[in-house]
Order: C-alpha cells, then sequence, then structure tokens
C-alpha cells in the first residue's frame, strides 16, 4: 500500500521510504495496544471506540530510522535520502546502535535518540535492604532515614513565574481564525521553558535519589503504586508536583544498570501490615 501512494503522491515520494514504513507499523503496533488496553479496563457492554487523533498543528515531528536507514560517519548523522545532520553528543554511545529517533519538542529543539543495548554495571555488595513507601507530604519514606526523600516542591516554588506567563498567555490569545502574534509566540515559549526546566529539575531530583539508594543497598522492595489515581483527589497538585512516578521509574532504571534486586510489592494495605508480626492496624494512618 505504500509503494502504491508513493507512485501517485509526488510529496510522499520525495521522502525516504526508511521512516514512513518505520511510522506504519509504529502506528498499527499502537493501535493494537489501545485496543488491548481498552478491552483489558471497560467491561464488553461499555467498550469505547478508539482513542481520538491528534490534530496536525498539535503535535511535533518525529521520524524513526532503522539500520539501514542511517550511519555514523566522522561525529556526524547520515539519514536516509542525502540528509546529514552536525549532532551534539551528550555522551559517547557504549555500543553500535540500532535504531534512531529523530524529533522536535515542544520548545522547538531537535533531538536524536538512539537505542543500544543495555549495559549492566554491578555495583559492590552492601549487605543491606531497604523498603520504600511512597507519599505526598514526604514523596518517599525509607526503612532508613538517611535515604528519605522529601518533597522537594519544584512546582511550587515557579508557581509565580507560571502564573504570570498564563496571564500573559490569556491577555494575547488570538481569537478564532486569527493567527497568532508575536507577543502570544514569545508567551507560550517562556511557559513551555518554565515547565521544561521543572520537568528537568524532577528528573534530577530522582536519578540522584535513586542512584544513592543503588549504592547503598543490594535489595530494594518499592511499592508499586499507580500515580494516576492520585489525580482524581484533592492531593492532586501536590502529587503532581512531587512526581512519584518519574522518581519510581528513575529508581527502576537505575537498579536493573547496577545489577541490583528490586522487588515491586502491591499498594494494597502496604502502610497497615507490620512488618515484623504482620498485624494489620484497624484504622488507616496518616499519610507520611
Amino acid at each position: 500500500m505504500l509503494t502504491g501512494a508513493r507512485a501517485v503522491t509526488p510529496w510522499l515520494a520525495a521522502g525516504s521510504s526508511v521512516p514512513q514504513q518505520q511510522l506504519v507499523r509504529d502506528f498499527g503496533r499502537s493501535r493494537a495496544k489501545a485496543l488491548k488496553d481498552i478491552r483489558d479496563r471497560l467491561p464488553v457492554r461499555r467498550r469505547a471506540g478508539m482513542p481520538g487523533h491528534k490534530k496536525k498543528h498539535g503535535c511535533d515531528p518525529t521520524l524513526n530510522y532503522t539500520r539501514r536507514g542511517f550511519r555514523l560517519k566522522d561525529g556526524r548523522l547520515h539519514l536516509a535520502g542525502n540528509i546529514v545532520l552536525t549532532v551534539v553528543w551528550s555522551r559517547d554511545l557504549p555500543a553500535e546502535p540500532s535504531s534512531v529517533r529523530v524529533y522536535r519538542d515542544g520548545l522547538g529543539h531537535w533531538h536524536a535518540s538512539f537505542v543500544v543495548p543495555a549495559e549492566v554495571r554491578p555495583l559492590p555488595a552492601t549487605g543491606r535492604v531497604i523498603g520504600i513507601d511512597w507519599g505526598v507530604k514526604q514523596t518517599a519514606t525509607t526503612t532508613s532515614d538517611a535515604h528519605d526523600l522529601p518533597h522537594a516542591e519544584h512546582g511550587t516554588k515557579a508557581k509565580a513565574k507560571l502564573t504570570r506567563y498564563d496571564r500573559m498567555t490569556a491577555r494575547r490569545r488570538p481569537e478564532k481564525g486569527q493567527a497568532a502574534s508575536r507577543g502570544y509566540r514569545e508567551a507560550t515559549k517562556l511557559r513551555a521553558k518554565t515547565y521544561r526546566k521543572i520537568a528537568r529539575q524532577r528528573q534530577d531530583t530522582g536519578r540522584k535519589w535513586a542512584k544513592k539508594v543503588v549504592r547503598d543497598h543490594d535489595a530494594i522492595a518499592v511499592e508499586d503504586v499507580r500515580p494516576r489515581f492520585l489525580s482524581r483527589t484533592t492531593m492532586a497538585r501536590k502529587a503532581a508536583d512531587a512526581a512519584i512516578g518519574t522518581t519510581k521509574q528513575a529508581l527502576l532504571e537505575m537498579g536493573r544498570k547496577h545489577g541490583r534486586d528490586v522487588r515491586l510489592v502491591h499498594p494494597a494495605h502496604t502502610t497497615m501490615d507490620c512488618a515484623q508480626c504482620g498485624a494489620r492496624t484497624k484504622h488507616a494512618p496518616p499519610l507520611p
């Protein structure tokens, strides 16, 4: 079907077929996964339709090149279709990449993300174990007082700046059908840069804490909490600012990287059962 479409569509034939084929594969996998999630989540009589598509102007471009669609030569990235890119390398690739995804973020910056085999770097044994419970007032409460993770409140600290940019955006928002002004574009860019900085601060805090926990313990028991349910509570804003999901993911990735034994524990009654005798409290204790 793609070959037939390229034969009658000039703009489609002008591009390389490698990212176009991969785009079709990615689309098929995403739709199959979405259907599976819907079937697993909803009863048969209430099954919904497929999720809606994003608008063309509401999503950023992304292209995935498999091994025969790119090559690295003299520190430059050569893509199919005679496209040569000068890349600013964040670090050296540990192995030969199998694919690369070139995409643009919300700020207009272009990135190249390479897929390479995972490399395990074992750490010396310590003979210590730790248990981790997630919370809202304190992001992570552990069995070791030295490894608790307090709430960093990165979003709260930037609240005044975000409020200012939200007002700027609201004042300069164009009417429907009109082109956006330069001031509106600048305001949206400043707002996006602030959110990007907050996200990077949360990621940096989570990775540094995860590295400390993994370095000091051989076995780690982690509450397998799903942060999404907190978005429907009165604690939604504080829970989102805690970035529990990002911190948990950083801990799992760090544990795999350094060969630690990381166990996910079902969150039911984790704060009500005694770790020594197994007794359960008759009332829910306050959140940590």
